[in-house]
């Protein structure tokens, strides 16, 4: 639920409020909690894990949905003999997740709808991501009217991916050759070059297009050969991978595409090999700090792995190494990386062309 203004919604927002949270707020914080056989503080627990703020008991604040899912995660907690920390912590994961895709996904209708003769009048100048009043108006209708069809793709989406995540987890947990905690993956980073002084250059539109054109080509080669993204911040991407040859395959694919891409500069990607710690959907260790030092010293228009990585690849055709000088990695110590490449000079297809 939106932070209200304090003089109040207007009478659009309003009834868009009420379209997507169905009945009017009616309910306080004592009410709802007495509603749902809970105690106060558990409800403002799960309120405030859920990301919203935190309102005066009293406050008229929540509606039948509201407390439709308190009674849910109540129930949660109750009949699946289930720790309050752990659901509340599945709460946060909920949350977080949710508010960047409802962030992302206004973002992304409020773009489509503003007109073209505004598209160019913002492309002259430093243009803010907020639309005007007509086009934000217009984007809270369309998504309102969406809303119905956009929920179970989002649960399909969901369903999907838990099992990714599962099969993965069983996969490392049968390898009893390594620490199921501390899996072995292949971590890679693509970093934009000359990131810097393209943003002293362009307008914020103009570097809103192209990181946004970076995510999406990113996003497709990394998926395309069953990779996972785990973040994108401004001109980097991080991924991960189970298995060397793809992760390869994604490295060189996503030079070959930046370098295609008239709107983007040339990338950059380094990688490495070796146990990775997971935590609340990131990755982090020895592994993920050597691929992104390594990705700093890679030149332009090129791909470095490091020497764990090349001998994950071994004698696998369809790529060559070649050996580089050493390298002193802060923070890490000297390695000799590899410059990973295409043994032939077939080009193989290219997978983001099939979502241009």
């Amino acid at each position: 639920m939106p932070d209200r203004p304090t003089d109040g919604p207007s009478d659009f927002e309003a009834v868009i409020e009420e379209r997507l949270l169905g009945r009017p707020a009616t309910m306080g914080r004592r009410e709802i909690s007495r509603e749902a056989s809970v105690s106060v503080q558990s409800a403002r627990k799960l309120w405030h894990a859920l990301g919203f703020q935190i309102v005066d008991d009293e406050e008229v604040m929540f509606t039948e949905g509201d407390l439709g899912a308190l009674i849910r995660v109540a129930d949660l907690i109750r009949d699946n003999d289930l720790d309050e920390d752990l659901v509340l912590s599945m709460a946060r994961a909920f949350a977080r997740t949710s508010d960047r895709l409802a962030v992302w996904q206004t973002q992304l209708m409020a773009e489509y709808l503003t007109p073209a003769e505004q598209e160019a009048e913002l492309g002259e100048k430093d243009a803010r991501a907020v639309p005007d009043r007509g086009v934000a108006e217009a984007t809270a209708s369309e998504l309102v009217d969406l809303v119905d069809q956009l929920e179970p793709l989002m649960i399909y989406v969901w369903r999907r991916h838990l099992t990714s995540a599962i099969t993965r987890m069983l996969a490392d947990a049968r390898d009893t050759d390594h620490d199921a905690s501390a899996p072995l993956r292949v971590v890679g980073f693509a970093d934009l070059v000359n990131f810097t002084s393209l943003v002293r250059r362009m307008t914020e539109r103009q570097l809103a297009t192209l990181v946004q054109r970076f995510e999406e080509l990113a996003s497709d080669v990394v998926a395309s050969h069953g990779g996972r993204i785990i973040k994108t911040v401004g001109d980097e991407v991080l991924f991960v991978h189970v298995d060397a040859a793809a992760a390869a395959a994604i490295g060189l694919d996503l030079v070959d595409a930046m370098a295609e891409d008239p709107l983007l500069p040339d990338v950059r990607v380094g990688m490495a090999h070796g146990k990775v710690i997971s935590r609340l959907g990131d990755v982090f260790g020895t592994t993920v700090n050597r691929a992104s030092r390594l990705t700093a010293v890679t030149p332009p228009g090129t791909v470095f792995v490091s020497d764990e990585m090349a001998r994950a690849l071994g004698t696998m055709s369809g790529f060559t190494m070649t050996e580089q000088r050493r390298r002193h990695l802060r923070g890490i110590g000297s390695i000799t990386p590899f410059e990973l490449a295409r043994s032939t000079g077939v080009r193989r297809e290219r997978p983001w062309d099939r979502h241009a």
